[in-house]
């Protein structure tokens, strides 16, 4: 499928269309200019000088070191140089704010504005884009605020992931089903199809929490997905829950959360559910911030 991707050390943007999310409860503007997209089925790409500017110097190094002891090379007195002090990348802070579910972790937008959770065996990735590129075959779909669960399974895949996005109904309804749909048949099948089968249940009757502690209506929808993707790694079954809220704009506001049903785990369908219903807008008072701990790149 054609994932999109755009790695922290990448100069160029990826796919987006920061449009399509502006405007849902404050977490586009804050989020979308600092995203670092992400491929959700990572193919291996070559190395890049500037991920390391330092190691094309030692690659020469011992490339001149080689030759040297060929006999190619003049004799040279040892280097005092000393090595190229290591890369140390601090991020920036973020704002973090309690699970609601318990057990569980939270997922907040960078300013703390939003969050849902996840259980204990996913992984947040809160400042990660992800997303399935737009074909002649399939629609195409991008989320912020992300979430994955088995990152790197069968070497390059994942099982499962999250994220927010925007739909354009305002129906609530008609904006999960478009969500759930866009999503199952851009991550299970071919650029070119044919298509996943995607069977969405009737939906239910949701509500989110507003900042100011009162209640908004939402609608939840899941669908169960067989996908097309063929190999070893392809999922058999899949499923995707959706629950979209309003706020008078025009559009929607979707969270997603989807996984591969044979490998997610027997709770697999409920995690997602509850997933989904634990999206809420956060009072500034649960509020706090946290800086990750620095990257050291040898």
């Amino acid at each position: 499928m054609g994932l999109f991707s755009r790695r922290p050390e990448d100069v160029t943007p990826g796919y987006e269309d920061n449009a399509a999310l502006r405007g849902f409860g404050g977490y586009e503007p804050a989020d979308a200019p600092r995203a670092q997209p992400k491929r959700i089925r990572p193919r291996p790409k070559p190395l890049k000088w500037r991920r390391a500017p330092w190691f094309g110097l030692v690659f020469i190094a011992l490339v001149a070191g080689v030759l040297n002891a060929l006999g190619v090379g003049k004799p040279r007195p040892a280097s005092s140089t000393p090595p190229p002090a290591p890369l140390v990348v601090t991020p920036s802070p973020r704002a973090a704010v309690p699970a609601v579910v318990a057990g569980w972790q939270s997922v907040a937008g960078r300013d703390g504005s939003y969050a849902y959770d996840v259980p204990a065996n996913w992984v947040p990735a809160p400042t990660t884009l992800h997303g399935w590129e737009k074909t002649a075959a399939v629609p195409g779909l991008r989320l912020i605020t992300s979430a994955f669960l088995g990152e790197d399974f069968c070497g390059e895949n994942t099982i499962g992931g999250a994220g927010v996005t925007t739909q354009p109904p305002p129906d609530l309804d008609a904006a999960a089903r478009k969500a759930v749909t866009d999503l199952a048949v851009s991550a299970y099948s071919p650029d070119n199809g044919p298509l996943a089968a995607v069977t969405p249940d009737a939906g239910a009757d949701a509500r989110i929490t507003k900042a100011d502690g009162t209640a908004v209506p939402a609608r939840v929808v899941v669908a169960e997905v067989v996908p097309t993707e063929t190999g070893e790694c392809a999922p058999r079954h899949a499923l995707v829950a959706a629950l979209a809220f309003g706020n008078g704009s025009g559009a929607s506001g979707v969270v997603v959360a989807y996984a591969d049903s044979d490998r997610g785990g027997p709770s697999v369908r409920d995690d997602l559910v509850r997933i989904v219903r634990s999206y809420r807008f956060v009072p500034e008072a649960q509020r706090s911030t946290t800086t990750p701990p620095p990257t050291t790149y040898r």
